[in-house]
């Protein structure tokens, strides 16, 4: 009996270990800091692609894609949570 309840406290252990894991991604792929490291990237790679292939101006032109991946990340919740509705309706 002893062993079986030593087992199920490292059970429990393991899951609130992932939980934190998990939640701590969570907040990770909703941060601020990410989104603004992803648009800083996508800056840097297209400024450099577009210097690399001549075209005119290629860090200014780079704030469109960067500005529309910024945009993308702001407006992807409110389509999730839209999303979302519609296949718990359907699930019930």
């Amino acid at each position: 009996m002893a062993n079986t309840a030593e087992n199920l406290e490292q059970r429990v252990r393991r899951l609130e270990d992932r939980n934190k894991k998990v939640e701590a991604d969570k907040a990770w792929e909703t941060s601020w800091a990410r989104r603004t490291l992803l648009t800083l990237f996508t800056y840097l790679a297209m400024g450099v692609y577009l210097r690399a292939i001549g075209i005119g101006s290629p860090w200014l032109n780079a704030v469109v894609p960067a500005v529309a991946f910024m945009l993308s990340t702001l407006t992807m919740p409110f389509f999730k949570h839209g999303w979302l509705g519609s296949k718990n309706k359907q699930m019930k």
